[in-house]
């Protein structure tokens, strides 16, 4: 099969050394309950006020490789007029989308779930190329209980990532497969890394036996964190090592790069485990960050809807977004950081 190298480009470009990714694509609904941490209604012109807000950081570039949008944001323009992507290209910030529609009931296996979106995607992707994404994201949720997740669940949502990745490999796109092993629970961090494991072998095997191009795909994945509600929480060096560990015999060298999703941890937690893992040295895989509500949570609660917040909420995203390109190479100082929420 031909490689297609521009999507080898756009891989290196966004997993290029001290920088990360946005992850802004939280549905309108989603989005929604992020704006009411700070009392303010769920309205388009409040979701399009915090967007501006993030994609017109000054300086952010330095330390954002892309940004993944949903739909609507995709489509959204600043009230100047501009679009989104293009204030995002203009700082030569990579503009991604995210293309799944969530989750609905694996009927026959309760509490598990399956990812849903594929009918329309060929059509759909081909109108987000159009409007300058250059990458996605495809997102699978597993919880570990005493039953779950089970092979079938794990099966299913691998073939689905499979079947994205191909087409959006088709289309262009730079694939990230996610496949979120989810940080409720009560579950010790050698449970999270058996039941991780799993899923990511069983996930290589699949985009392999699919013929999905691994070296144009970016895996995002969960931290191997013991779960929230387990009284003994993992120290940074733990979570490292396991993680690590579970990539070392489950992802293949030639996948083009990693990054982790915050998973719901604090900003500082999310930034000190990023720190453990780049300590342990260079991977067979660069590896960075895809965070989400560790990095726009800080920003909201600056912000808090007000214009004349906008600057310093700007500036506390720069902060969070320069923290965690200094964590991705190793240089980051918990004790030295007084900014972000722990």
């Amino acid at each position: 099969m031909a490689k297609n190298t521009k999507l080898y480009e756009t891989v290196a470009a966004l997993i290029a050394t001290g920088k990360g990714i946005i992850a802004a694509d939280e549905s309108d609904v989603t989005a929604g309950k992020r704006l009411q941490l700070v009392h303010l209604p769920n309205e388009p012109d409040n979701r399009r006020a915090f967007r501006q807000l993030l994609f017109t950081a000054p300086d952010i570039e330095k330390f954002v490789s892309g940004v993944i949008l949903f739909d609507s944001s995709l489509r959204n323009s600043t009230t100047e007029g501009m679009p989104f992507p293009d204030v995002l290209l203009a700082k030569g910030i990579i503009p991604g989308i995210k293309v799944d529609r969530g989750t609905v009931d694996l009927q026959g296996f309760k509490g598990e779930v399956v990812t849903r979106g594929l009918d329309d995607l060929v059509e759909r992707f081909a109108d987000y190329y159009d409007l300058g994404a250059r990458f996605a994201k495809w997102r699978a949720v597993y919880t570990i209980g005493e039953q779950t997740p089970s092979a079938e669940c794990i099966e299913i949502n691998s073939i689905q990532l499979a079947r994205y990745a191909q087409i959006a490999q088709a289309a262009g796109l730079v694939p990230i497969v996610e496949p979120e092993v989810l940080f409720t629970g009560d579950h010790d961090i050698a449970q999270a890394e058996v039941v991780t494991t799993k899923v990511l072998q069983h996930l290589f095997a699949t985009l392999l036996r699919y013929r999905v191009d691994l070296g144009a795909v970016i895996l995002k994945s969960s931290m191997v964190l013991a779960g929230e509600a387990n009284s003994e929480q993992s120290t940074p060096a733990e979570v490292a090592n396991a993680t690590i560990r579970t990539f070392g015999i489950s992802v293949p060298p030639e996948v083009g790069g990693i990054v982790f999703l915050s998973g719901g941890q604090t900003p500082k937690r999310a930034t000190e485990n990023l720190q453990a893992i780049a300590a342990l040295g260079e991977q067979l895989w660069p590896i960075s960050f895809s965070y989400s509500r560790a990095i726009e949570e800080p920003v909201l609660n600056v912000w808090q809807g007000k214009e004349e917040n906008v600057t310093e909420a700007q500036k506390m995203l720069l902060h969070a977004v320069k923290m965690n390109g200094l964590a991705q190479q190793g240089k980051y100082d918990p004790a030295k950081d007084k900014k972000l929420p722990s």
